[in-house]
């Protein structure tokens, strides 16, 4: 799949590809096409011609008082059947900020991508700029709904893509490793919805929304400009990255850039993020700037 509209080169289960790539290969037989805009209406309104809607809280669902989790791979199977998605025919993923209410911040077709890639599959295409881009080119957008058949798949849980609370707690501290928050810094620094304030101590802040463009929150920064924040903060292949977010929305996306893009190794999701470390009384949060 690799061409010069793809980033990075090279073999990868995920990449980014540029609208023209995806014009050229639209009509591929072995291509699917997954819209995950912000509301089903939004689809209903306007997609890509063949794509398949599949909400960005698809693949998950409270678990033990956790408000959003994501689900096993039984019910992750059964998704992907509905669907018509195989694990070993690529899927390119868009996004845009909803035609029906506007409320899409970009981070649905991170969210989506990452779930694919979790639960095995293989070679996941994120559409660079989203619905955005590709409708400011004057590419065609249908209202039909696409036939496909149901497939037969097995989701199964990638074990080096996530940490759950107890290996977080044994993880965070540990040398060579970094704690990244993704949320935007009024959250890290200060109170948002949470029954605490500020964020997990010794978290570092990096938004998620540094990583994008800052006119399209579907399209990333040019690649110098995102190695040059890995080189700020001092990332190396031997370091264990840790991305948190609210709910994870936000870590899907430093995960996917991190690990992908920039071809760190050691990158891992905190699933439950502070949403699940408020849940623990016992638990200490720090405000401000700083992580500690």
């Amino acid at each position: 799949m690799a061409d010069e509209m793809t980033r990075p080169r090279g073999e990868g289960e995920v990449k980014w590809v540029s609208t023209d790539w995806l014009q050229t290969h639209l009509s591929d037989k072995d291509l699917s096409l997954v819209d995950c805009q912000p509301d089903v209406h939004d689809y209903i309104q306007e997609h890509l011609p063949g794509a398949v809607y599949l909400n960005p809280n698809t693949f998950n669902a409270p678990h033990h008082g956790i408000p959003s989790l994501f689900v096993s791979d039984k019910v992750a199977t059964e998704l992907l059947h509905r669907a018509g998605l195989k694990l070993d025919r690529p899927v390119a993923v868009y996004t845009g900020q909803g035609a029906a209410k506007g409320w899409g911040d970009g981070l649905e077709q991170a969210m989506v991508a990452y779930a694919l890639a979790r639960f095995g599959h293989q070679a996941v295409l994120l559409v660079d700029g989203g619905l955005e881009k590709w409708k400011s080119e004057s590419r065609r957008l249908v209202q039909e709904l696409p036939v496909y058949k149901h497939t037969r798949v097995k989701a199964r849980e990638r074990d080096d893509f996530s940490v759950n609370y107890d290996e977080f707690r044994r993880l965070k501290d540990l040398e060579e490793r970094v704690v990244f928050d993704a949320r935007m810094p009024a959250l890290y620094e200060g109170k948002g919805p949470w029954p605490k304030p500020g964020h997990i101590p010794g978290a570092v802040s990096l938004p998620w929304r540094s990583l994008m463009a800052d006119d399209n929150p579907r399209l990333l920064r040019p690649e110098a400009e995102l190695r040059e924040i890995s080189y700020r903060h001092n990332l190396t292949p031997g370091k264990t990255i840790l991305c948190t977010g609210g709910t994870a929305r936000e870590a899907t996306l430093l995960f996917l850039v991190l690990r992908f893009f920039l071809g760190f190794p050691k990158v891992r999701v905190y699933e439950g993020s502070f949403t699940e470390w408020c849940a623990y009384p016992e638990n200490p949060t720090a405000s401000g700037p700083n992580p500690r």
